[in-house]
């Protein structure tokens, strides 16, 4: 319970950055960056999982974290790249890279079973605070009609992620 409970402290405080906590409206750039870096920490924790997780089904997971993340920020890259738009880093990037290199440093001290339920409850609330700022705050603030779209996709995949996170976390309890 207190891993599940911290974890979802944990993915919360994520998206708590001064830009989303104090009501600024994000501009495209400072949005870009947010969800490029939401993906990159994906990324950097599924290779973490790739190489630690004892469970098939978290490794399957896992596989699925790095392949879909992977193609959504290369998606992102590209369009930044069409648009002529060079992403803004702001307080909640800066943020979710800190706290990110935290967790990650805490999962890296786990082992077998342990660092599964870890990975897979830290999953599970980082997808639900990801997919909540996309609907409250990344979508609605985005200007550029491309931007916006490749939010919305993003946010069904992810949704999905949340849901296949969920169902991995039950089979493990």
């Amino acid at each position: 319970m207190f891993i599940r409970l911290s974890a979802a402290i944990a993915a919360v405080s994520l998206l708590s950055g001064a830009a989303l906590a104090q009501g600024a409206k994000p501009t495209d750039p400072q949005i870009a960056h947010i969800a490029y870096t939401a993906g990159l920490i994906d990324i950097a924790a599924a290779k973490q999982a790739l190489a630690k997780a004892s469970n098939k089904d978290v490794k399957t997971f896992a596989q699925d974290m790095l392949r879909d993340h992977e193609a959504v920020n290369k998606q992102a890259l590209d369009l930044v790249k069409k648009l002529n738009v060079t992403p803004e880093d702001n307080d909640t990037s800066k943020t979710l890279s800190k706290n990110a290199v935290d967790k990650l440093a805490e999962l890296a001290k786990l082992n077998g079973a342990a660092f599964d339920k870890a990975y897979i409850t830290n999953e599970v609330a980082y997808h639900k605070a990801v997919d909540s700022a996309l609907e409250t705050t990344l979508i609605p603030s985005a200007n550029n009609a491309e931007l916006k779209s490749l939010l919305q996709t993003g946010l069904k995949i992810f949704q999905g992620h949340q849901q296949h996170a969920e169902h991995v976390a039950a089979e493990l309890k």
